[in-house]
């Protein structure tokens, strides 16, 4: 089946965003004492979508409040400036009158609408999956199946777009095949069910083309 639609992840493979949020939870649980790491913040949120809160031992009122210091950090540090990745652009124009294409994202929607104002990427995508429009969030395929949902099609003539060994899991949960675009914070992880892995966004434009 000749390839419809793209379902593209957000965080990491259109924006650069993971080191924010990384920095935001870190300067959040160290006021209780935890010295976040890399390596946890890759195990427990990039590869197992877990919350980063769960590697303190806070009550229940705590979490939540951290939680909130932590979003309202990362807005901050998400308003200062165009955060599109290099290529991700012209890798959208190149594909805007060829295939559809929409945005599934675990990004929460005020953080999602902060990152792109200054983007201008939106006008390519004809709808916008966020951790509003599902229960579960990657790596449970309910994001990509409702992406699916919202364009009508089969799994079998679309792809999907990741970056994290998370967000593959979910695509291919979801019936799709899986283009992995890994970042600095991702390259280690277990890409082994991708459809394929590159190495820049750019790329996407051949594998889309092979599928045409």
């Amino acid at each position: 089946m000749s390839l419809q639609a793209i379902l593209w992840d957000n965080d990491g493979v259109l924006v650069d965003t993971e080191h924010l949020y990384f920095e935001a939870t870190k300067q959040t649980l160290a006021t209780v004492g935890h010295n976040l790491t890399r390596d946890e913040y890759i195990e427990v949120s990039l590869t197992a979508g877990k919350s980063l809160f769960e590697l303190a031992d806070l009550d229940g009122e705590t979490f939540e409040r951290l939680r909130d210091e932590r979003n309202q950090v990362y807005s901050d540090l998400l308003s200062q400036g165009d955060l599109s990745i290099p290529g991700a652009r012209e890798t959208l124009e190149a594909l805007k009158d060829r295939v559809r294409m929409v945005i599934v994202t675990s990004s929460r929607r005020d953080h999602f609408q902060i990152i792109h104002r200054s983007t201008g990427f939106l006008s390519y995508f004809e709808s916008v999956v966020d951790n509003e429009d599902y229960e579960r969030s990657k790596p449970n395929p309910d994001p990509y199946l409702m992406g699916l949902e919202r364009l009508g099609l089969s799994a079998e003539s679309c792809i999907a777009v990741e970056d994290s060994a998370r967000g593959m899991r979910a695509a291919v949960n979801a019936g799709l095949r899986c283009v992995v675009v890994p970042t600095d914070l991702t390259r280690d992880g277990d890409f082994s069910d991708a459809y394929r892995v590159v190495e820049r966004v750019g790329d996407v434009v051949g594998v889309t083309e092979e599928l045409m």
